[in-house]
C-alpha cells in the first residue's frame, strides 16, 4: 500500500487502509465538515465494504483529524483538490469514492471533471451549498466565532466564501456518467433529505436513491447497520463489473 499521501500544499492527509480480496479495485471514504476519516459510522462501513472483499481505504481532509494543515482553510473546493491527491497516490486502482455530508458535494464536484472515480455514492450529501452555510452559520461571524461552537473548527470568512461561490452543486449531475447511490436519512436535520431529492432527479442512470426511514445525518443507533448494508449491496455491482473489464 502506498506510504503516505501529500496534497498540492504539501500537507499529509492521515488515512487508514482496510485491505480486501485484491487490491487492483478500492473504495474511498471521505467525511463531511468538522468530521473526520474516524466517526463510528464511517468506520463500520469502512469495516462492512472490506468484509466484502473490497478494500477501503477513509482519509482526513487536510485541517481535519491527524492530518496536517489548518481547519479554517478546509474549503469544498480545496477539499475537491485533496480528492484529486488520494485518487493520485492509488495510481491505477479503480476507485468508488463515498463522500458524507460536505464529502458529498467534493465528491459531486470531482467526479464531474475526473473519469478517475468510476462509481460514486453520497452519505446525506450537501447539494445546496449557500443554503446550508446561511441555515447553519448565519448567527456566526466569520474569523470568529466557531462552527456549532466546536472551539477547535473556526468558521473562516473564507469557508463562507467558497460556499456562496459554489451556491449548488446540482447542476453538476448531468456530468456525472458512473454509478450513483445516494443514501439519505429521512429525519436528517443538517442537510435536508431534498437535496438528494434534487439531485437524484437530474443525475443519469444508473443511480438509486435510497431513504432510510428514522435516519439523522450520521445515521446513529439502528440507522447505521441499515446504511451499510445498503452500500454493501449496491457497491458490489460495479465493482463485479471492473474485475470482469479487467479479467
Amino acid at each position: 500500500m502506498i506510504e503516505k499521501i501529500e496534497n498540492a500544499h504539501g500537507e499529509r492527509l492521515d488515512y487508514t487502509f482496510h485491505p480486501g480480496a485484491s487490491d487492483a479495485h478500492i473504495v474511498v471514504l471521505g467525511h463531511g465538515v468538522t468530521g473526520n476519516k474516524d466517526r463510528p459510522f464511517l468506520v463500520a462501513l469502512a469495516k462492512g465494504i472490506a468484509a466484502a472483499g473490497v478494500p477501503v481505504l477513509r482519509f482526513s481532509f487536510a485541517g481535519n483529524g491527524d492530518s496536517e494543515g489548518r481547519f479554517e482553510d478546509a474549503t469544498i473546493s480545496k477539499e475537491v483538490e485533496d480528492l484529486g491527491a488520494v485518487l493520485s497516490a492509488l495510481e491505477d486502482r479503480t476507485v468508488c469514492f463515498v463522500g458524507h455530508s460536505m464529502g458529498g458535494a467534493v465528491g459531486v464536484l470531482r467526479a464531474s471533471q475526473d473519469p478517475r472515480i468510476r462509481c460514486l455514492i453520497s452519505l446525506a450529501g450537501m447539494v445546496d451549498t449557500r443554503g446550508f452555510a446561511h441555515r447553519e452559520f448565519a448567527d456566526v461571524t466569520p474569523d470568529q466565532g466557531c462552527m456549532w461552537d466546536e472551539p477547535t473548527c473556526l468558521l473562516s470568512q473564507a469557508y463562507i466564501d467558497d460556499m456562496n461561490q459554489i451556491d449548488t452543486v446540482v447542476d453538476k449531475a448531468s456530468q456525472i456518467a458512473v454509478p450513483w447511490l445516494l443514501v439519505h436519512g429521512t429525519e436528517d436535520d443538517v442537510v435536508p433529505i431534498q437535496d438528494s431529492r434534487d439531485i437524484f432527479a437530474g443525475a443519469n442512470d444508473p443511480k438509486q436513491l435510497i431513504e432510510i426511514p428514522g435516519a439523522d445525518h450520521v445515521f446513529n443507533g439502528d440507522a447505521t447497520p441499515a446504511m451499510v448494508e445498503a452500500v454493501v449491496a449496491w457497491v458490489k455491482t460495479p465493482i463485479a463489473a471492473f474485475r470482469t473489464q479487467r479479467a
